[in-house]
C-alpha cells in the first residue's frame, strides 16, 4: 500500500504570497497537485501537511476537490522535515510504501509517480530528478566564479520521492538523532548509506518558487489539455 505525503507547509517566502492558493488554469495550484496523486492507480491514501494557518482552507479545497484519497490534512512543523514527520506519524498501519512530494509541484503527472513507484518497489527506495543540461560554476561570496562543476551525472533532484516506509522511517529517526537539518527524504536516506535509484525525466515538473513560474505553469497545463 503507497500513501503519500503531499508537504504544503511552506511559507511561500520568496513569491511574496501563498502560491499554493494561487489560481493555475481554473484551479489553485495545490488542487492539481491532489488530482495527480487521487488519478495514480498505486496511491492508496493521501496526507496532505498544511501551515496552521491554512489547515481549513485547505480542507475546504480537498472537500472542494472531492478528494478520495485524502485520508488528512495535518499540520506541519517549522522545517519541511518537521512537515515530513507530522506526516510520517500519520501514517496507517497498511502503509508499505511512502511518497513524499512537495505541493509546489503542480505538474507532476500520474504516469511520473507509476514510473518512481516502480521502480522504488524493485530497489527500496527512488526518486525523480531532472538531468543538469546547463554548465555550472562555483562563485564565493563575492560571486566572482571559483571553478566549474562537472554536470556529467549531476541531477536536480524533484518529487515525488518513494521509499519503503521502514526505510524513510529509519532514515528520519537517524536524523533526528543527528540533529541535521535536511532538504529533502534522499539525503535523510543518504546519511544511513542506504542506495536512491534516481528516476531521469525530461517532462515539466518544476517547483513554483517565484510568481513568473504560475504562468509558466499554467501554459503547460493548457497544451496537455490541448494535446489530450
Amino acid at each position: 500500500m503507497l500513501t503519500a505525503i503531499i508537504v504544503a507547509a511552506g511559507s511561500s517566502r520568496r513569491v511574496g504570497f501563498d502560491k499554493l492558493f494561487a489560481p493555475i488554469n481554473g484551479k489553485p495550484v495545490i488542487a492539481h497537485t491532489i488530482e495527480a496523486f487521487e488519478r495514480a492507480d498505486s496511491v492508496n491514501e493521501i496526507i496532505i501537511v498544511a501551515r496552521q494557518d491554512r489547515h481549513s482552507e485547505m480542507e475546504r479545497i480537498v472537500c472542494e476537490q472531492g478528494g478520495k484519497k485524502v485520508q488528512a490534512v495535518v499540520i506541519g512543523g517549522e522545517h519541511r522535515q518537521d512537515s515530513v514527520r507530522a506526516g510520517l506519524a500519520r501514517l496507517g498501519s497498511s502503509a508499505r510504501y511512502v511518497a513524499v512530494h512537495d505541493a509546489a509541484r503542480p505538474l507532476i503527472t500520474p504516469q511520473q509517480i507509476e514510473s518512481v513507484f516502480a521502480k522504488c518497489r524493485e530497489h527500496g527506495a527512488a526518486a525523480l530528478a531532472e538531468p543538469i543540461s546547463d554548465t555550472l560554476k562555483r562563485a564565493g561570496k563575492d560571486l566572482a566564479v571559483s571553478a566549474s562543476i562537472d554536470r556529467h551525472q549531476v541531477f536536480a533532484m524533484q518529487t515525488p520521492q518513494i521509499f519503503e516506509r521502514k526505510l524513510i522511517e529509519d532514515a528520519y529517526r537517524a536524523v533526528i538523532a543527528a540533529d541535521l537539518r535536511i532538504t529533502d527524504e534522499v539525503s535523510a536516506v543518504e546519511h544511513i548509506r542506504r542506495k536512491v535509484v534516481v528516476v531521469p525525466n525530461d517532462e515539466f515538473n518544476f517547483k513554483i518558487t517565484y510568481e513568473r513560474d504560475l504562468k509558466l505553469a499554467e501554459f503547460v497545463l493548457r497544451q496537455r489539455a490541448e494535446s489530450a
